[in-house]
């Protein structure tokens, strides 16, 4: 099942930016986009949403003045570009309250509560290491044939590309499902994961050894891409000369 999203945002390019994010993580649809809250209102009397981005400062009617007039409230991310208003919109029981301009890997943590939250079954999720508390190390769940499977972070030794399809390659497993490696590469710590090609990632960890041409990974031999090769060696270079 689909998660149903609706966007309100008085600035066109901000609803552009979060649809964008939405369609790169699997299982969201946007249903509907507005760029006033009243127009929002009509709608919602008709049709259900799962969750809803929301600006706060708008013309007319704030977001957190629109919340206050719904009867039955979705999920809810608040978008701003004003830190002003937080306190206010977390008493509200929103999800998240995402500051503009709203990098990816910051909508991805935003979209991690939605999941946290029981509202879905995670298509992906990472857990944020800003949270301590949060006990279990950091993984993500990825979808295989009809099952959730779990990967953890810390067990990943690369990553490669299949036409539509990823296959992750793990200390115990290898996990194929169908999405784009470009994807990964964005939602994963770049401190700890680099792309040497347009077909691999690799954890830093895990490189055994490497050439020019070659970086090494759990006895595999992996290419380095030409368009890859001088931020490869760069930053192996530069970790290798920090030990």
């Amino acid at each position: 099942m689909r998660t149903k999203c609706l966007i309100i945002d008085d600035e066109p390019l901000a609803i552009e930016i979060i649809e964008s994010y939405l369609q790169k993580v699997e299982g969201f649809e946007v249903v509907a986009k507005f760029n006033n809250p009243l127009d929002a209102f009509d709608f919602l009397q008709k049709k259900s949403i799962d969750l809803m981005f929301l600006d706060i400062q708008m013309p007319k009617l704030s977001g957190i003045e629109f919340v206050k007039t719904l009867k039955k409230v979705p999920k809810i991310i608040f978008t701003t570009a004003y830190r002003d208003y937080a306190v206010e919109g977390f008493e509200l029981d929103v999800l998240d309250y995402l500051i503009k301009p709203i990098s990816f890997e910051r909508f991805l943590k935003a979209i991690n509560k939605y999941y946290q939250a029981g509202s879905m079954p995670a298509q992906l999720l990472v857990n944020n290491p800003e949270h301590p508390n949060v006990a279990e190390d950091p993984h993500f769940y990825v979808k295989e044939n009809k099952k959730m499977v779990k990967i953890y972070l810390k067990d990943i030794l690369y990553i490669e590309s299949i036409k539509d399809y990823v296959k992750i390659y793990a200390i115990n497993k290898a996990v194929v499902t169908k999405q784009q490696i470009s994807f990964f590469e964005e939602i994963l710590p770049t401190e700890q994961f680099l792309r040497i090609h347009r077909s691999f990632i690799v954890s830093v960890s895990k490189i055994e050894a490497f050439s020019s041409s070659t970086v090494e990974v759990g006895k595999k031999e992996l290419p380095i891409g030409r368009s890859y090769k001088n931020m490869v060696l760069n930053t192996l270079n530069t970790k290798s000369d920090s030990l």
